[in-house]
C-alpha cells in the first residue's frame, strides 16, 4: 500500500446480524450489488444523502412532534432482529492486537480490511503523526508503537507518509522501548522484544488456593481474563519466528540497534507519556520472589500442571463465550495461545478465526475494533424506555419496531447459569451485547428488566417472557448487591481494593477488583422499584431492604457540589441523571429531598446559554 489516502468503496459494505451478532463483508465483483445496500449501512457508513435523512419530516411545532420525529428517523435504523449497530470504538489497544493475532496465527483477512483499517489510523492520527490511548487522546508510545506496527503488518510501506510520520513521533517519545507492559507482550509475540524484558505474568498463580485473598478468582474479570491468555504467553515464552518484515521493525521502533538493547533492565520502563501510574513497591519485591522461583526453583512438573490449568481454563472461557471471549483484547491472546499450543489446523483455532470479525466496525472514518462485540442489548433496552417515556408506546406508528425490540430482548435473555467456579450467577440477566456474550452486567439486566415490564406489564404487549423468566432476572440481581449497598458491574466484589497494590499495568488504574458504581446501582434501584409495583408479594422483605441499602450507597456517593461521578460515560452530568431517576422511584422529589435539590442546583449551574 502506497497511495496517499487508504479507501473502498464504501457502496459495496453490508452489514450481516444473526442472533444480534453483527458483521460486515465487502461484495466481490462476482456478487455484483446484490443484495442492494439499505439505508442503514449507508447510514451507518456516513453515506446516506441528508434529504433521505429528513424525509417525511415537518417542523416540530411541540415537544411530542419532535419526539415522534426523532424516534421514526430512529426505527428506520433497526435492524431486522430489532437491534440496532453502533461504533463502539475508541481505545488503541483493541485493533492492533486482532491484526497481530492474525498475523502470528497466519490467518488470511481481506485486502479490504487492511485498506480501511489504514484509513481508520490516517482519519485520526495526531498532528505530530502519533495516537492516544483513545481517539483524543496525545500521543503515547503505548498507542504509537502498536498503530505503527499495525500499518507495517497491514503491508503499509515504511516510507509512506502516515507510517514516517508515526514512526519519527515514536521515536521522538523514546522509542517502543517505553511501551507499557501490555505492548511488550505484544511486541515480545511478535519477536520485536524480548520476554526477559517484561515482569513476571506466571501460570502459577492459577493453582494458588482459591481462598487466599489474591487469587485471580476475586480480581475483575476484564483483569484476569487478560492475565489468564498472558500467563501463559510469558511462562512458556510464545515467540513467533523472526521474517523479512519484522527484522525491518526490529530497527525500526527503537533509538539504538536491536541487538544492543538489554532488554531486563528494561521491565520497568515506562515513557513518560504513557506513565499514568507506579508500580507498588509490594508488586516489585513480588516480581523479584517470582523471578527466582520460576527461572530456578519451579519443577517442570508443576509448569506442566500449571499449563494445564490455564488452558482448562481458557476452554472454558471459549465455550461458555462461543469463542468469542469477553473482549477483542483476551479474544487476541486466547487465538494466539491457541496457536501455540493447538497448532495452526486444530479446530480451535478455526473456531477463533471465525469470530474475529464479530469485533470489527466499519464506519465513516474507516475499520476499528469494537470494546465488545456492540452495544446491542444495551442500546435496545434505552431505545424502549425512550419510547415508553416519549409516550410513544401505544402509538401504532411505532408498534411492529418496539414489538421486534421486545422480541429482541426475549431472545437475549440469559437462560441458565454456567457450570464455572469464576462466574458470576447469571440466570434471568442479561449481557451488554449479545447472549453469545455471556456475561451478565448488572446495569443491563436492570436495564432491559424494566424494559420488558414496561412494555408487558404497562402498555399490553405480548407476554413474551413469562413471570418465572422476570422472577429470575431479580433472584439473580439479589445476588449482585454488595456490602455498601452498591452493585458492581460485571460481578459482586470478591477482592479488598489493597489488591490495587498488586496491579502491574502501568496505564490502567483501578483495574484489579470490582467497584461498587453510581450507574449500576441507581440502575438496579429503579428496575427493582418498578419490579415491586408490579410483583409486591414477590421477596417482599428482600427487594425492600436491598433497596434501601442501596439508597444508602447512593447518598453516601453524592459529591458536595451535589452531583455524582459516572465510571461509565461522561462523568458527573451522565451519572446525576441516573441518580435522580433512582431516587424518584423511592419518592425523593425536589420538594421532599435536600439531596434532590443540591442535585437539581448543580445541573441548572451547569446549564448552558443556549439551554
Amino acid at each position: 500500500m502506497n497511495s496517499p489516502t487508504f479507501a473502498t468503496d464504501l457502496t459495496r459494505w453490508r452489514l450481516s446480524s444473526q442472533d444480534g451478532v453483527h458483521r460486515w463483508r465487502y461484495l466481490t465483483q462476482s456478487e455484483g450489488d446484490e443484495p442492494k445496500q439499505t439505508e442503514v449501512e449507508q447510514y451507518l457508513l456516513g453515506i446516506l444523502h441528508q434529504e433521505k435523512k429528513t424525509a417525511g419530516r415537518s417542523e416540530a411545532r411541540s415537544f411530542d412532534d419532535s419526539a415522534r420525529d426523532g424516534f421514526s428517523f430512529f426505527t428506520r435504523l433497526q435492524l431486522a432482529e430489532g437491534q440496532w449497530a453502533c461504533d463502539y470504538g475508541g481505545p488503541s489497544f483493541l485493533l492492533p492486537g486482532l491484526v497481530f493475532a492474525m498475523f502470528i496465527t497466519g490467518t488470511e483477512f481481506p485486502e479490504e480490511w487492511k485498506v480501511e483499517m489504514a484509513r481508520y489510523l490516517e482519519n485520526h492520527a495526531n498532528e505530530d503523526g502519533g495516537w492516544g490511548l483513545h481517539l483524543e487522546g496525545k500521543s503515547t508510545v503505548f498507542a504509537t508503537g502498536l498503530y505503527y506496527v499495525m500499518l507495517r503488518l497491514l503491508g503499509v510501506d515504511r516510507h509512506h507518509p502516515l507510517a514516517s510520520r508515526a514512526r519519527d513521533c515514536l521515536l521522538s517519545l523514546g522509542g517502543a522501548i517505553g511501551i507499557p507492559q501490555w505492548g511488550k507482550i505484544w511486541l515480545t509475540c511478535l519477536n520485536l522484544y524480548d520476554w526477559e524484558g517484561i515482569n513476571c505474568i506466571p501460570v502459577d498463580v492459577w493453582l494458588l488456593p482459591a481462598w487466599l485473598p489474591f487469587h485471580p478468582s476475586r480480581w475483575w474479570v476484564q483483569c484476569r481474563v487478560v492475565y489468564l491468555p498472558t500467563s501463559y504467553l510469558w511462562s512458556n515464552r510464545c515467540t513467533i519466528p523472526l521474517t523479512p518484515l519484522l527484522s525491518e521493525l526490529q530497527q525500526e521502533i527503537y533509538t539504538e540497534q536491536f541487538g544492543k538493547i538489554n532488554f531486563p533492565n528494561h521491565r520497568n520502563t515506562t515513557a513518560p507519556s504513557d506513565a499514568m501510574r507506579s508500580i507498588s513497591p509490594l508488586l516489585l519485591v513480588f516480581f523479584s520472589i517470582w523471578t527466582v522461583w520460576c527461572n530456578y526453583l519451579r519443577p517442570q512438573w508443576l509448569l506442566d500442571l500449571a499449563n494445564r490449568r490455564v488452558s482448562e481454563l481458557m476452554r472454558r472461557e471459549e465455550r461458555n463465550t462461543d469463542s468469542e471471549c469477553i473482549s477483542p483484547v483476551n479474544k487476541a491472546f486466547h487465538m494466539v495461545q491457541t496457536w501455540f499450543e493447538d497448532g495452526p489446523e486444530s479446530e480451535r483455532l478455526q473456531k477463533h478465526r471465525e469470530k474475529v470479525n464479530v469485533y470489527l466496525w466499519l464506519g465513516p472514518n474507516g475499520m476499528t475494533s469494537n470494546g465488545t462485540n456492540g452495544v446491542q442489548v444495551w442500546d435496545t433496552a434505552f431505545a424502549i424506555q425512550a419510547a415508553v417515556e416519549a409516550g410513544l408506546a401505544e402509538d401504532p406508528t411505532f408498534s411492529k419496531a418496539l414489538r421486534k425490540s421486545h422480541e429482541f430482548l426475549d431472545k437475549s435473555q440469559l437462560r441458565e447459569d454456567l457450570d464455572d467456579p469464576f462466574r458470576q450467577p447469571r440466570k434471568g440477566g442479561w449481557p451488554f451485547s449479545t447472549k453469545s456474550n455471556g456475561y451478565i452486567v448488572s446495569d443491563c439486566a436492570a436495564e432491559s428488566l424494566k424494559s420488558v415490564l414496561m412494555l408487558q406489564k404497562v402498555h399490553g404487549y405480548s407476554q413474551l417472557l413469562d413471570d418465572s423468566r422476570l422472577k429470575d432476572c431479580v433472584d439473580t440481581l439479589l445476588l449482585m448487591q454488595n456490602k455498601d449497598g452498591g452493585f458492581a458491574s460485571y460481578e459482586k466484589i470478591r477482592g479488598s481494593e489493597y489488591l490495587e497494590l498488586l496491579n502491574p499495568a502501568e496505564v490502567f488504574d483501578r483495574i484489579m477488583v470490582e467497584y461498587s458504581y453510581p450507574e449500576c446501582t441507581t440502575a438496579v434501584l429503579t428496575a427493582l422499584s418498578l419490579f415491586k409495583r408490579h410483583f409486591p408479594q414477590y421477596r417482599t422483605r428482600k427487594i425492600d431492604e436491598t433497596i434501601r441499602r442501596a439508597v444508602g450507597f447512593v447518598g453516601r456517593s453524592q459529591k458536595e457540589d451535589g452531583s455524582w461521578y459516572g465510571a461509565w460515560a461522561i462523568r458527573f452530568s451522565y451519572a446525576t441523571f441516573f441518580a435522580l431517576q433512582s431516587l424518584e422511584a423511592v419518592g425523593e422529589q425536589h420538594h421532599n429531598s435536600e439531596r434532590v435539590r443540591r442535585a437539581c442546583a448543580f445541573l441548572l449551574s451547569k446549564q448552558m446559554e443556549d439551554g
